[in-house]
């Protein structure tokens, strides 16, 4: 409609607060995915930086089966914990979707025992909100979540994930050390530290396996 059109002439690319740069026109092409398609999120899932249309040729040439799922991304995710009791940070609810055929994919990955490599943190947000609430199946759907995954979390769908390096006390650190474990996380920040890894949106990423 008018409103979308407008904001889509006159507004900015909501670059993270940790970019110290206005946007510029190149923002527009690559602080976003290949395969985004419904606005609503306030930030890029930057995992999904990694990929192009040859990289989801070549997966798909090896037998790797691919899907979509949609996260909106709240302001939230950039408010690190302040709180003494990790389990007292509130996170910021955001909305998701999961098509009929998404879903359908990931269960019969699930139950012939295959590995889901979920893209990015904001997806493993959507997938364990959605298996928390279905004893642990993907089913259709769209909805709100506020999970806040931290150390202790038991994961249900998730059985890789590559995501990029990230901040501090953010709640996506502690989502990466509640899958892999807190001290091969901070081993493996440090060796790219070391090996000058670039950090953040438009950083390197790990795959963990």
């Amino acid at each position: 409609g008018p409103v979308e059109e407008a904001i889509d002439r006159i507004g900015h690319v909501p670059l993270p607060p940790y970019i110290h740069r206005s946007d510029d026109p190149s923002d527009r092409q690559a602080y976003q995915t290949v395969y985004a398609k419904a606005p609503g999120s306030i930030a890029a899932p930057t995992a999904g930086f990694h990929f192009t249309e040859r990289v989801f040729e070549e997966l798909g040439a090896r037998g790797v089966e691919t899907c979509e799922i949609t996260l909106h991304v709240g302001l939230g995710t950039f408010q690190p914990v302040h709180t003494e009791r990790v389990e007292d940070h509130k996170m910021e609810t955001e909305q998701f979707e999961i098509s009929q055929s998404a879903a359908a994919a990931i269960d019969r990955a699930l139950s012939g025992g295959r590995r889901v490599i979920a893209v990015g943190t904001t997806s493993v947000r959507a997938l364990e909100h959605v298996a928390l609430a279905n004893h642990g199946r993907v089913v259709a759907g769209r909805g709100d979540t506020s999970l806040f995954i931290f150390p202790g979390f038991k994961f249900q769908v998730t059985g890789a994930l590559l995501t990029n390096f990230h901040l501090p006390r953010s709640t996506l650190l502690m989502l990466v050390s509640a899958f892999a474990g807190r001290e091969f996380i901070l081993r493996a920040y440090r060796r790219a530290v070391e090996k000058r890894y670039r950090f953040y949106s438009y950083g390197d990423c790990m795959l963990i396996l």
